[in-house]
């Protein structure tokens, strides 16, 4: 089992008594299904109905001092805080940036000897493994709790990209991406059953329209590692462009449609010269119950 401290991550403390009705009426997740040790992932929307901030929400116990906890992109943790401060009005809700002293580890390739306070399940693909929030300089004595070799944030990336799970910042740009470009709906990340959330109508009408017309799917790389952004063409038609790669994998934000269209004439692909393929022709034509794992 492997365990590395992700620097790029920070974490929001959301506490009060209306502090899950006030989440619950912002996020696309159901806020309601959280519990302490259970996780949810899920995502703050512009009006418009694209990403501001993506991040997993789990809640602290009472012995833990209570409130929900978001792990979140360390980067807009700040911005975060304050657009949340915003919404919350008249709410008896605290918004806090605990970033400065608390941070994520991840863990995987195997459970946790034992669950330390704080832990939990990545709800976005059983195959990610589990989240630990915790202060930096006790990630070593965590990771060795649990059983777990501390490694670096590079083999975390490697695995993170082999199961198909992307990166806000990386593979698809907040503010820019609707959460179906992010395979938000394929990774748990959306409930269509939750009541009325910011940005829920777009969402929704996506959804039942079936428009969503860019995604990111899995490519093989054949040799090298293209740069982040690097156009894929096929024939003389763009794609998409690639988002992170490791280990002979990538993921790439693309037009399905035209990814489908190329596939169908047996077109090759290629990014700033190198190789891709596609890891599995069935992530273009897939519909919104197939994870990408």
């Amino acid at each position: 089992m492997k365990a590395a401290f992700l620097p790029d991550r920070g974490v929001i403390k959301v506490s009060g008594e209306d502090a899950r009705r006030f989440l619950d009426g912002l996020v696309t997740t159901d806020v309601e299904k959280v519990a302490p040790g259970l996780a949810r992932f899920g995502a703050l929307l512009t009006p418009q109905g694209k990403i501001v901030a993506d991040f997993l929400i789990t809640e602290a116990s009472a012995g833990q001092g209570g409130g929900f906890l978001l792990d979140c992109a360390k980067a807009l943790s700040k911005p975060l805080a304050d657009r949340l401060g915003i919404y919350k009005l008249r709410a008896k809700v605290s918004v806090e940036n605990l970033s400065d002293s608390m941070g994520v580890l991840a863990v995987w390739d195997g459970d946790p000897a034992m669950k330390p306070d704080l832990a939990f399940a990545d709800p976005r693909n059983d195959k990610l493994g589990w989240r630990v929030l915790v202060p930096e300089d006790l990630a070593g004595k965590a990771a060795a709790a649990i059983g777990a070799q501390l490694t670096d944030v590079d083999s975390y990336e490697a695995h993170r990209i082999a199961c198909g799970v992307p990166r806000g910042g990386v593979d698809f740009i907040y503010n820019d991406a609707f959460p179906h470009e992010a395979n938000m709906d394929r990774l748990h990340g959306v409930d269509f059953d939750k009541g009325c959330y910011v940005g829920q109508e777009v969402v929704s009408r996506m959804e039942h329209r079936g428009t969503a017309r860019t995604r990111i799917v899995r490519m093989r790389v054949e040799s090298g590692v293209p740069e982040i952004g690097t156009a894929i063409v096929a024939g003389e038609k763009s794609l998409g462009t690639m988002g992170s790669s490791a280990d002979g994998l990538g993921l790439a934000l693309v037009r399905i449609d035209r990814a489908g269209d190329a596939l169908d004439a047996k077109l090759p692909f290629t990014a700033g010269g190198i190789a891709v393929s596609l890891a599995d022709p069935a992530d273009v034509k897939a519909g919104p119950d197939k994870a990408s794992a």
